[in-house]
């Protein structure tokens, strides 16, 4: 068995025309086909399409105004027994 993965577009029509030299003449084959749309720029859903709130990441990213977030000492770093 031997698997070929090729991209296509699909015409107009809605017809995908296969042409694929395999080397076989002759021969009885079976052949699977599997398919799976791919989203282009043009389809990509927006937030609000996609189930977020209108405005969620407008408010949201680089929405704090409190005190600025400060990391506290971590203190030291503990020595421990070596295993090898």
């Amino acid at each position: 068995m031997h698997s070929i993965k090729l991209k296509k577009r699909i015409g107009a029509d809605g017809v995908l025309h296969l042409d694929i030299p395999v080397g076989i003449t002759d021969k009885e084959v079976e052949i699977m086909v599997i398919y799976q749309t791919l989203e282009t720029q043009t389809q990509l859903k927006t937030p609000e399409q996609r189930g977020w709130m209108p405005g969620f990441f407008e408010e949201v990213i680089g929405g704090w105004v409190g005190e600025p977030l400060e990391r506290p000492s971590q203190g030291d770093y503990e020595i421990r027994e070596q295993l090898f």
